[in-house]
């Protein structure tokens, strides 16, 4: 397993599902649903939430949900 890192709005979706790829579950869950876009290695998560239509309430919630995540997985 990678070492944890605290996932920030402005982290690509790439290195996020890289280092923790129970985050991707999130993402999906949260309403985006690019992580295996082309795009998404190179887009940070605001960057791909605000394409979807995501507030930056939702889209702070969704980070929090993956900081959540990751802390279980340990």
């Amino acid at each position: 397993m990678a070492d944890k890192i605290e996932i920030k709005k402005d982290m690509t979706i790439g290195k996020v599902i890289q280092h923790h790829p129970v985050c991707a579950q999130v993402m999906m869950e949260s309403g985006l649903h690019c992580v295996g876009c082309h795009a998404a290695t190179d887009e940070s998560i605001e960057q791909g939430s605000q394409a979807h239509g995501m507030s930056d309430e939702d889209i702070d919630k969704m980070v929090e949900k993956m900081n959540q995540a990751i802390e279980k997985e340990e």
